[in-house]
C-alpha cells in the first residue's frame, strides 16, 4: 500500500515558499508610512543581512555606516535591527526619553536556556522582576560598602596568584606564562571568591569547562533565532549543546549553593565581613522576596551568580589580556607605569587595593585599553517596547538596537589619532571622560537602565590586577617581537592569538610572602 505522505523533495521547497510569502506579507504590513532610517543594501529574501555579517561585527557594521550613515537598519531574518554609530545618536537611544523605549533584551535560544528562563536579570525582559533584582544586586551585592568588606578576598587571591608565578620562577629560573589563561584564572578566582567564598570553592578544570563555552554559544545568532519557525529543526544540534552547557553550569552552582545552605542550617554564624554573595542572597530571599519575583530562590541565586561570573570571563580577563599586549608593544608606556608604581608604592611590598586611587596612569591605561579593544564590539542588544523617534527617524516597536562601540571608540572626530595607544589622553584632553555611561564616546559598560551594574567591581579587578602584575614582574615576549594584535571574529572581542609572556620578579623575595 503506497504512502500518502509527500516526499521531502516536495515538502522543503513548499515550506520555504510559505515562509517567504509570510515574511513578505508581514514586512509589507509593518513598515510605517513615516521616515525610517536607510536600510543597508545586500539583504537576502527571508534571511536578510545574515550572510553579510560573518566576521568582526564592529568592522563590518562600521563599513556599512561609512556607506549608509551613522544610523541605518538591517534585517536579521524576521527581525528588524537599527545600528547606531555616533555618540550623539547613542545618547538618544540609551538615555533620556528613549531609554524608556529601549529597555528590553531580545530573546534567543541561548539566553532562554543559559539564563534560567530569563531569571538572570541582566538578560531578563523589562518589568517588575528586572527592576527588583537590579535593585537588590546594586544595593546588597555590588554596593561600595559591600565590595569594600570583601577587599581582603580579592587581595588574598591575587597575592596567591602572584606568589605561584614567583615560586615557579624560583624553581625553574624562568617563568613563561600564557597570559590569556592566567588572566582568566585570576579573574575567575577573584569573582568566584566574592560570590561563593574564599577557600570554599575550587576554580578547577570542571569549573572552566562549565563556563567557558557560554560566550561562544551566546554570541552565535542561529537561523532559528532569525526565523523562529525553524527552531524545531535544531540545525547542527545547537540547542542540544546549549542545554548541555546549561546543565553543567547548573550542577556546579547547585553544589556551591547546597554547601552554603548546610553552613546556614548548621547554626554556625558567618561574620558580616566574611559573607559572600550567596550568603547575602540566601538571607534576602528567606524574607519572601522570591515570592514577589515569581522564581524559586535557588533559581534566582544561581542566575544572579551566572551573570557575575560571566561578566568576569567576558570583560575583565579579555581587557587585561589586551592591556598586557598593548604594554608589550608600547614599552615607553610600560616604563611610565612602572615609574608610577615605584613612586607610589616602592619596591618592598606588593600592591594593595587601597593603592589604586593614587595610580592615575594605571587607570588611564585601563581606559585606553577599553577604548581601543572594548570587550564587546557592540553594546549588548536592546529592544524597544513602543514606537520611538531616533535622530528624526521613526523606529517601530520590536526593533533590536545595536550600538557599534568599536566604531564610536575609533571615531577620529572624537578621538584624535584613534588607532594609537595613548593613555595620556585621559590625563589631558579627555581627562573628564568617564567609564560609567555618562559620556557616550566611551561606553565599554553600556549606559542607561541596562548599563552594567558591576562597573565598580569590574574597575577594581582590572586596575588592581594590572597594577599587581606590572609592579611584581618585568614582562617581555620570548622573542622580543611585536605582539600579534589580531582580534577574534566573535561577539566578545577576544585576542585571537595566544599571548606568551616571560615574567621576571622585580621585587625582593620577601615581598612575595
Amino acid at each position: 500500500m503506497g504512502s500518502f505522505l509527500p516526499s521531502p523533495i516536495t515538502i522543503i521547497p513548499s515550506i520555504f515558499i510559505f515562509f517567504l510569502c509570510l515574511y513578505c506579507v508581514r514586512r509589507k504590513n509593518t513598515i510605517p508610512n513615516k521616515k525610517v532610517p536607510p536600510e543597508a543594501g545586500g539583504g537576502w529574501p527571508l534571511i536578510g543581512h545574515l550572510p553579510l555579517l560573518r566576521g568582526h561585527m564592529g568592522r563590518l557594521l562600521g563599513a556599512l555606516a561609512d556607506k549608509h550613515g551613522p544610523i541605518f537598519t538591517i534585517r536579521l531574518g524576521v527581525h528588524r535591527a537599527v545600528v547606531v554609530s555616533k555618540p550623539e545618536i547613542a545618547k538618544e537611544c540609551l538615555s533620556g526619553l528613549n531609554d524608556n523605549a529601549f529597555p528590553n533584551r531580545p530573546k534567543s535560544i541561548a539566553i532562554n536556556h543559559l539564563s534560567y528562563n530569563y531569571a538572570n536579570f541582566a538578560l531578563s525582559p523589562y518589568g517588575p522582576y528586572w527592576r527588583e533584582m537590579r535593585k537588590i544586586t546594586v544595593l546588597e551585592l555590588l554596593s561600595n560598602h559591600r565590595l569594600a568588606m570583601r577587599s581582603h578576598v580579592r587581595e588574598s587571591e591575587l597575592k596567591n596568584s602572584v606568589k605561584e608565578v614567583y615560586n615557579k620562577w624560583v624553581k625553574k629560573g624562568s617563568c613563561l606564562v600564557e597570559m590569556k589563561i592566567w588572566m582568566e584564572d585570576i579573574t575567575l578566582k577573584l569573582t568566584a571568591g566574592v560570590i561563593a567564598g574564599n577557600g570554599r570553592i575550587n576554580v578547577n578544570d570542571r569549573f572552566r569547562e562549565a563556563f567557558k563555552p557560554f560566550f561562544d554559544l551566546m554570541g552565535t545568532f542561529t537561523m532559528a533565532d532569525a526565523i523562529p519557525y525553524l527552531r524545531w529543526f535544531d540545525f547542527g544540534g545547537y540547542e542540544k549543546e546549549v542545554k548541555k552547557t546549561g546543565k553543567k553550569m547548573d550542577d556546579l552552582l547547585q553544589e556551591w549553593l547546597n554547601e552554603h545552605k548546610r553552613q546556614k542550617n548548621s547554626g554556625n554564624q558567618v561574620a558580616e565581613a566574611e559573607k559572600d554573595f550567596m550568603d547575602v542572597m540566601l538571607e534576602i530571599l528567606d524574607g519572601g522576596t522570591n515570592k514577589i519575583l515569581n522564581f524559586e530562590a535557588d533559581t534566582i541565586i544561581k542566575a544572579t551568580c551566572v551573570g557575575l561570573i560571566l561578566g568576569a570571563i567576558g570583560l575583565t580577563s579579555i581587557t587585561l589580556t589586551w592591556a598586557v599586549a598593548l604594554l608589550l608593544n608600547n614599552p615607553h608606556v610600560l616604563k611610565k607605569a612602572q615609574e608610577e608604581l615605584n613612586t607610589q608604592i616602592g619596591g618592598q611590598r606588593l600592591v594593595q587595593e587601597s593603592d589604586i586611587k593614587n595610580l592615575v596612569y594605571i587607570q588611564a591605561i585601563i581606559k585606553e585599553t577599553l577604548r581601543l579593544y572594548p570587550p564587546a564590539v557592540l553594546v549588548p542588544p536592546r529592544e524597544n517596547l513602543e514606537d520611538c523617534t531616533v535622530d528624526r527617524y521613526h523606529i517601530p516597536a520590536g526593533t533590536i538596537l545595536f550600538v557599534n562601540l568599536w566604531k564610536i571608540h575609533h571615531d577620529p572626530q572624537v578621538w584624535p589619532n584613534p588607532w594609537e595607544f595613548r593613555p595620556e589622553r585621559f590625563l589631558t584632553t579627555h581627562k573628564d571622560v568617564d567609564l560609567r555611561g555618562m559620556h557616550y564616546e566611551l561606553l565599554p559598560f553600556g549606559s542607561g537602565r541596562r548599563g552594567c551594574p558591576a562597573i565598580s567591581f569590574a574597575l577594581q579587578v582590572l586596575q588592581f590586577t594590572l597594577a599587581s602584575l606590572v609592579h611584581a614582574f618585568e614582562i617581555a615576549t620570548p622573542s622580543d617581537e611585536p605582539v600579534d594584535m589580531t582580534e577574534s571574529l566573535r561577539f566578545n572581542n577576544v585576542k585571537e592569538m595566544p599571548l606568551q609572556v616571560l615574567l621576571t620578579p622585580r621585587l625582593p623575595s620577601k615581598a612575595y610572602g
